[in-house]
């Protein structure tokens, strides 16, 4: 299994939702595909990002930007296909639109 962590700007979050659901390849009702999908709002400090897009947190004493941690965990055979449409879905045309790793995955365990 592999899994997948994306950091993607705020206003392409819902299109790279849209996408993965379109894709056919997080279809959840079939058990198949991509599982644990979550997505938590982040602060990223040392952001090369314009200053437009830049705000200071207090409580990091920084300048940061918002963006969205994607998170799922898919089979081996689909992580190409999922970082594709994720990639696609969250392009921005600016030099560093956000981020996709792709981790090797030892054990995973259902919780019943």
């Amino acid at each position: 299994m592999k899994e997948i962590k994306a950091y993607i700007r705020p206003h392409r979050i819902a299109n790279v939702l849209q996408a993965l659901r379109g894709s056919g390849l997080c279809d959840l009702g079939a058990g198949s595909g991509c599982h644990n999908i979550t997505v938590v709002q982040v602060l990223r400090p040392f952001a090369g990002a314009q200053p437009s897009q830049q705000h200071y947190s207090t409580e990091l004493a920084e300048a940061v930007i918002t963006e969205y941690k994607l998170e799922l965990v898919c089979a081996d055979d689909s992580a190409d296909a999922l970082s594709d449409i994720i990639a696609q879905a969250a392009h921005t045309g600016q030099p560093e639109a956000g981020w996709i790793f792709v981790s090797n995955m030892d054990n995973a365990r259902k919780i019943s």
